[in-house]
């Protein structure tokens, strides 16, 4: 095995999809996205002979104050964890390209369960768990979506497929969009961030994330209508045999018609299509099954609301294990640790 430290995408994008591990978040286009809104990307690959073996799409991003820079393999490496050889073999390749980016730490987050064997492989090649959690959900619904489709409905809570069967019969249309509804999209999301008090990406991203995507038929809009009128979007991912629902808003108008759940449902569809055998609804409240059964009826905050709709589609909770950090200069990252904590204690201050 030899590093190779600059993959033509097209090579990469194919080495990711055939892994079992493989994720979204370590494609190319996913890094030429990152790269337009504050970060840096770049492949690095172990190869025999012209295959690759095992590799890295890393991020990197300037951290203030003349800190340094953090690399971020988000839902990677990509890479044989049994393999001790391999393994360590990736992460010496990996710490040659980051100490190059003048990096206080390298951040992993695989695309890996929450088990013990998993912490001690990472523990074994001078990993720590990162200080503030992870940066991507770690706990999420992940639908098996290889049955027909009558027994994919039937695999939801009854009240789930009363109101996707609702929805239909109330005039709810769902729709593919195309480049010229990204807009249509942007203005759902801007009226669910102001009623629903979160965060959003700026227009432009989703833009970018449609233009990267879509035409590999990797990525598709879609919206819900009544009456010709847009009352609910979202934006699905696929590389089969994987997919990911990543993005969704709506409005207030029509709500009683359930778009919502009719709209899910033809996201589902789409990606069975196209040869995906699991649809990953992409974020749940980090809790434990008991916990979560006790307390959604009771919590909005946070992803609680959005679980109690995701929770009616079915599917097996996932923990992963979350993020992990592998520190390269330990003064800077102690610093850094400490502006993450004042940053976090100026937050709950407000």
């Amino acid at each position: 095995m030899r590093p190779i430290f600059s993959v033509e995408p097209d090579d990469w994008d194919r080495f990711v999809a055939e892994r079992p591990n493989g994720h979204v978040l370590q494609t190319s286009p996913w890094g030429t996205l990152k790269a337009q809104f504050g970060w840096s990307d770049t492949r690095v690959a172990l190869t025999r002979g012209d295959q690759i073996v095992a590799g890295a799409q890393v991020l990197f991003r300037r951290l203030p104050a003349g800190i340094g820079t953090l690399a971020y393999v988000p839902k990677g490496p990509v890479v044989d964890w049994a393999s001790k050889e391999e393994s360590a073999r990736l992460m010496a390749a990996l710490d040659r390209a980051a100490r190059a980016q003048g990096t206080i730490a390298l951040s992993v987050e695989p695309n890996q369960p929450d088990d013990a064997s998993q912490r001690r492989t990472l523990r074994s090649l001078g990993f720590r768990p990162a200080p503030f959690g992870a940066v991507q959900p770690r706990r999420t619904l992940v639908i098996d979506i290889t049955p027909k489709e009558d027994d994919i409905l039937m695999a939801m809570k009854s009240k789930t497929r009363y109101n996707i069967r609702l929805a239909g019969r109330k005039g709810v249309t769902i729709r593919e969009g195309g480049a010229d509804d990204v807009s249509t999209f942007n203005e759902l999301l801007a009226a669910t961030a102001e009623r629903a008090d979160f965060g959003v990406h700026p227009p432009a991203y989703y833009e970018a994330a449609y233009r990267l995507f879509a035409p590999r038929d990797w990525a598709q809009i879609l919206l819900a209508e009544v009456e010709g009128q847009a009352v609910a979007g979202l934006m699905v991912f696929a590389i089969a045999p994987r997919s990911w629902y990543f993005y969704g808003a709506s409005i207030n108008a029509h709500r009683e018609k359930m778009p919502t759940y009719l709209l899910q449902w033809e996201a589902i569809r789409w990606a069975k299509a196209r040869g995906c055998e699991t649809y990953d609804l992409w974020g749940v409240p980090d809790a434990d099954e008991e916990t979560l059964e006790d307390q959604f009826t009771e919590r909005s905050d946070g992803l609680w609301g959005v679980y109690r709709f995701k929770r009616g589609f079915g599917g097996d909770l996932v923990r992963s294990v979350g993020t992990w950090d592998r520190v390269q200069a330990p003064l800077r990252y102690q610093l850094y640790k400490g502006a993450l904590s004042l940053r976090s204690r100026l937050r709950s201050a407000d």
